[in-house]
């Protein structure tokens, strides 16, 4: 590619809306540009960028065994409704009506449209199993698309699924893709991380996350520092030290306490540790029929775990707090609640942490006031279960080091799903004694646009991108410093054609612009490596520059082919 015939407008600076590095430097190194909101077009280096991420998939994917394939964006509501997520999904389903009001939505994810196609398909336990994967543009009506394309209303995935007559099966193709996602990102050139995750609106009963370390990541990660053990902050559990206490259990009391909302405020006021108290959080499941409410209990030093309660009911969507006027409802005060009777429609869920403490401090329902020297058999409670949130420091599940905190971005995530579509829309085989069984699922699905931000997060400095060689536009610029020195011109054409009949992608910076202004472009889109054709043309002479290290080389033209290829054998 000759920049003199490019396709390429790069700016100084990027939009004041542009919050993020990935994002401003991508529309200042023209690679995407913004339709509206949330949607954007590739322009030529973004979407090469982008195909090289979706051949390295498809050439893995096809490796593990996979087979690509390709599912309708257009989806009817009523295999959503077969499904129960119409309206568990929420309102980022984009959804629409044809010309005879029949409701559809614009794909986010495909397991009912893969089940729909399986279950009409297959009917032998013979025919399993199989994983099969397509790569396409997905849509989620997202309430604040931002960050470019980290959080947009469209984008491009790469999901797969796999359908087994056992568990053993779903086990061992869970694994396989997991070493597959592993490879990927490996070859992407990116530091990341598998993390156990929640499964979310997608379900199942296992899933891990791929993550690609990076400080300005939406998540929270938690690893072991002497283990592989990591998971996401949602999913994470540790140890802490739990005992049962010696102390004689005293008469519960009333107490005033008066501005005490906070467990700080009523530890200092009743001159107590933080550990000596238990705080309420009041949640809410919000129902396709009413509102399911949730009275969360927990060690005053420790967090509530929303997600964990989630999972710990059984609720199908996101948690919510609960409003005064719900709180009111229940009899609740919101700084001074307590669990003591029995409550119709409040389900009321204690940490484990809770059963360990001995004469703790708890809200009295009433304003100023809370029962101190409280036990475990002066609630009234549904469930007791881990809910608490795992944080740095803390010892590693697994017995081996101490949980640290990273940043992290959700590149990929795989789920072990189990029977829930298959069941759901009813999807059977028979097995080898003739009898009905549900298909068993695994879901895998991972970003590919979203990997494009990911990567330059994880790679950049005040120049611009650093892309990892395996998925930059091109490798190598070369750069004739002056096109009105004849040289240099001959010098950089030779190289230019050289390098490409090599099959080393390259482009050729012509255009009559100064070198400086060349050089600045070439650093802002992250070309690998540079090859500056200046005044040492004269002498036979370039200099050839590592766009990641600044290392600079003057290198003989004749010496410049083997100099790049083993640049890019390292």
């Amino acid at each position: 590619m000759r920049l003199s015939k490019a396709f390429l407008k790069t700016y100084k600076e990027a939009p004041k809306e542009a919050q993020i590095v990935s994002h401003q430097l991508m529309l200042r190194a023209f690679m995407i540009n913004q339709l509206t909101r949330g949607v954007y077009t590739y322009l030529p280096f973004g979407y090469r960028v982008l195909k090289k991420i979706e051949n390295i998939t498809r050439e893995e994917m096809d490796r593990a065994g996979a087979q690509e394939l390709l599912m309708p964006v257009l989806q009817p509501a009523s295999l959503w409704e077969e499904s129960g997520r119409w309206f568990a999904y929420g309102p980022e389903l984009m959804r629409l009506k044809d010309r005879n009001e029949r409701e559809f939505s614009l794909g986010p994810t495909h397991e009912e449209v893969i089940t729909d196609v399986v279950r009409d398909s297959i009917s032998s336990y013979k025919e399993l199993p199989f994983n099969v994967y397509q790569i396409q543009t997905k849509f989620r009506d997202e309430m604040r698309p931002r960050f470019g394309l980290m959080r947009g209303r469209e984008f491009v995935m790469k999901d797969g699924y796999s359908f087994h007559l056992t568990q053993e099966s779903l086990d061992e193709e869970y694994l396989n893709m997991k070493d597959t996602y592993s490879r990927i990102f490996e070859r992407m050139g990116l530091n990341y991380r598998a993390v156990e995750a929640d499964t979310g609106s997608i379900g199942g009963d296992a899933s891990h996350e791929f993550m690609v370390l990076a400080e300005s990541g939406e998540d929270d990660i938690l690893y072991s520092d002497s283990s592989d053990y990591a998971a996401n902050v949602e999913k994470a559990t540790s140890i802490i030290e739990l005992k049962e206490s010696n102390e004689e259990k005293l008469p519960k009391e009333l107490v005033e306490t008066p501005n005490a909302k906070t467990i700080e405020d009523l530890a200092n006021f009743l001159n107590i540790p933080k550990e000596k108290t238990v705080k309420a959080v009041m949640l809410k499941e919000i129902l396709e029929d009413g509102e399911k409410f949730v009275l969360a209990l927990i060690r005053g030093d420790l967090d509530v775990n929303p997600i964990k309660v989630k999972n710990a009911i059984g609720a199908s969507t996101e948690l919510e707090m609960m409003t005064e006027e719900e709180c009111e409802k229940f009899g609740l005060v919101a700084g001074y609640a307590g669990s003591y009777e029995k409550k119709e429609g409040l389900y009321v869920i204690i940490d484990e942490t809770v059963k360990y403490v001995r004469n703790f401090a708890l809200g009295a329902n009433k304003v100023d006031y809370h029962y101190v020297n409280v036990n475990l058999e002066d609630l009234a409670y549904d469930l007791v279960a881990d809910i608490r949130t795992a944080k740095a420091g803390d010892l590693s599940p697994d017995g081996k080091g101490v949980l640290k905190i990273a940043r992290g971005i959700e590149v990929g995530h795989i789920f072990k799903l189990g029977e829930k579509y298959s069941k759901a829309l009813n999807a059977t085989v028979l097995d080898e004694n003739g009898k009905q069984q549900f298909i068993k699922m695994g879901c895998y699905g991972m970003g590919m646009s979203r990997i494009i931000s990911a990567a330059i997060e994880q790679n950049h400095d005040e120049y611009g991108i650093i892309w990892p060689k395996a998925i930059a536009p091109y490798h190598v610029d070369v750069i004739i410093a002056n096109m009105k020195d004849e040289t240099q011109v001959n010098i950089g054409e030779k190289l230019y054609n050289e390098l490409n009949q090599n099959k080393i992608e390259t482009v050729l910076d012509d255009r009559n612009e100064r070198a400086g202004f060349k050089f600045k472009d070439a650093d802002l889109i992250g070309f690998p490596l540079k090859i500056v054709v200046g005044k040492g043309a004269a002498d036979g002479i370039v200099e050839v520059k590592d766009r990641k290290t600044g290392e600079s080389t003057d290198v003989k033209v004749e010496e410049v082919l083997n100099f790049v290829k083993n640049f890019m054998a390292e």
